[in-house]
């Protein structure tokens, strides 16, 4: 007799697999989705969750509440952090603007993967694609081309934005414990929160009259402060390439802005980043506040960093022609 039904599983295997794969992906980021699948350019919104969790998480403050010490620990984690975004991930790594030690390198890559912006290969692997691709429909976060939602978070979510392309960083791929800490991404992450929640524990057993919880650190110091963190640093990508002036004719739409300039520690000179991305110097007049620069030169005077890359003498008479302002 003939059956008039059949049994389908519960979930096809297609969907199971690409789930199991997502998760895996949260902590070991070696295998990762091929570029012409055809969801390498939606949101992965498995591989998502880790992110949107830490927005979430922000709002447990109603429950854990403020004091002074998790208020300045947030702050000066903020500082640290964007540091090392500005100063390494971006101006060392993406743009080799000045050289360093390898102790120095890995340091610098280790507190830049507390930023939960992946690891520093993946960082300057992307950057350097989006300066050879700057505000064309190759730039996946040009906000010209595909708005401002997308180019502000969007293009960070979507499986193709998660691969590391290597072929792009030959010069930095060789470094063993680089390519270890942009594998396993999540790593520093975890361990600042969980010494954070440590500290917070410790402080409330030996210095009760602080105030100050576990979950205050953990909130304040890890997830608000990482969330402004994130959001602070891709204003470069949404609103540096809409709102500001143009001191230089590029073939992008990059501005400087002072505000933005202030919020990320000198990127926000963003049309004289790309007009010359050389320089580890991004505030190429006196007046052009640049908070990245100051530190590194702190470094280079501590022997920490050298040959820092100055900004050309034609650069800066370009700059002082009328014409060049726009």
């Amino acid at each position: 007799m003939p059956q008039s039904s059949t049994v389908r599983p519960a979930a096809s295997p297609p969907l199971r697999r690409r789930a199991i794969a997502a998760v895996r992906r949260w902590f070991d980021t070696a295998s990762e989705l091929d570029d012409n699948d055809p969801a390498a350019d939606r949101i992965d919104w498995l591989r998502a969750l880790p992110f949107i969790a830490m927005h979430l998480a922000c709002l447990a403050v109603f429950w854990v509440g403020v004091s002074p010490i998790a208020v300045a620990v947030a702050v000066a984690l903020y500082a640290v952090r964007m540091f090392a975004i500005t100063g390494f991930y971006h101006r060392y790594f993406s743009h080799r603007t000045f050289r360093t030690s390898r102790p120095v390198q890995f340091i610098a890559a280790l507190v830049g993967a507390a930023c939960v912006q992946r690891g520093p290969l993946w960082w300057a692997a992307h950057h350097r694609h989006h300066h050879r691709h700057a505000d064309t429909h190759q730039d996946p976060h040009s906000p010209g081309q595909h708005g401002f939602l997308w180019s502000h978070a969007g293009w960070f979510l979507t499986a193709r934005a998660f691969r590391t392309h290597w072929e792009r960083i030959p010069d930095l791929a060789r470094f063993p414990e680089l390519r270890w800490l942009d594998r396993f991404d999540l790593v520093v992450p975890v361990a600042l929160a969980a010494a954070l929640f440590g500290l917070g524990a410790l402080l409330e057993r030996v210095a009760p009259q602080l105030g100050t919880s576990a979950g205050q650190m953990l909130v304040w110091g890890f997830f608000i402060s990482t969330t402004v963190l994130f959001h602070a640093t891709v204003t470069i990508n949404s609103l540096a390439h809409r709102f500001g002036k143009r001191r230089f004719e590029t073939r992008d739409d990059s501005r400087n802005n002072l505000w933005l300039a202030l919020l990320t520690f000198g990127e926000g000179w963003h049309n004289n980043h790309h007009f010359f991305p050389g320089s580890a110097r991004q505030g190429f007049r006196w007046w052009e506040v640049d908070l990245t620069y100051y530190g590194l030169r702190l470094m280079a005077l501590f022997g920490l960093v050298r040959d820092l890359k100055p900004v050309p003498a034609w650069v800066l008479a370009r700059a002082a022609q009328p014409s060049a302002r726009g």
